[in-house]
């Protein structure tokens, strides 16, 4: 399909509102969600070792590159509309963005608890949506709430 594989950790309720996010930007369909727990995740992350792979989210292109954590964020941001400049800024500082993610992803638990249930099961509606109905747009997703 072309698409990039945005790889998360469907256990983690922060991890699900953050891609839920992310997929109601992608109005080109371009990312597909996979969770970390799959074994499609397992096959197209095979040879990284298990504690490496479930460390932190994951995007993988259809070229076959990988690239996790806050290296994922500057491939990331130039697959959505209007992300070029938020990619150029994530290449320009590389360990900003590693920092970053590196922070937030010590505290997901904290920042999942302070996410309202409302929020959870709208994140939840989206990637669901997104896996079942290939022929909506990401936007239309929004209406889930």
């Amino acid at each position: 399909m072309g698409r990039a594989l945005l790889v998360y950790d469907d256990d983690c309720g922060f991890c699900r509102v953050c891609l839920a996010v992310v997929l109601a930007w992608d109005r080109r369909r371009r990312i597909r969600p996979v969770a970390l727990q799959s074994e499609e995740a397992a096959r197209r992350l095979a040879g990284m070792p298990e504690t490496e792979r479930m460390a932190s989210w994951h995007l993988a292109r259809a070229d076959g590159t990988v690239h996790s954590a806050g290296s994922a964020f500057g491939p990331l941001f130039r697959e959505l509309p209007g992300g070029a400049g938020l990619a150029a800024l994530a290449n320009r500082f590389p360990r900003a963005a590693e920092r970053g993610y590196a922070r937030v992803a010590r505290n997901r638990s904290v920042l999942g608890r302070a996410l309202p249930r409302s929020a959870r099961r709208w994140a939840d509606a989206t990637i669901e949506r997104c896996r079942e109905d290939r022929n909506s747009t990401p936007a239309d997703w929004l209406s889930a709430r």
